[in-house]
């Protein structure tokens, strides 16, 4: 690293770059929208686990929660949001710039 580079780490945001929260952003990415049980079932994350990241997620302004009912049956819907598509897209770049500079040093 020279003078006036960015340290590696310095663009990582900590609430998108955790694990369980970077894979919630991609799937709802992905999909517009998912259901809690679809979340949980898809990322292998308990209700106490899923329930946290989503509320982090949330109070970052990065999802939106929704609840409802499907039928009779009470459902959970997480929507990502601009802000969160945009959080994804900066966090992806950081990765992508990370991982050059790894190639690069070969």
């Amino acid at each position: 690293m020279t003078v006036g580079d960015t340290p590696p780490l310095a663009e990582f945001d900590d609430v998108v770059h955790q694990p369980n929260r970077l894979a919630i952003l991609v799937v709802l990415d992905e999909a517009g929208r998912a259901d809690f049980s679809y979340l949980k079932r898809s990322l292998s994350l308990t209700d106490g686990n899923l329930g946290r990241h989503l509320s982090v997620l949330e109070n970052a302004g990065l999802i939106e929660i929704h609840k409802g009912y499907e039928g009779r049956r009470a459902r959970t819907w997480a929507v990502i949001t601009r802000s969160g598509r945009r959080a994804l897209r900066r966090e992806l770049h950081a990765m992508r710039a990370l991982l050059r500079r790894f190639d690069a040093s070969d």
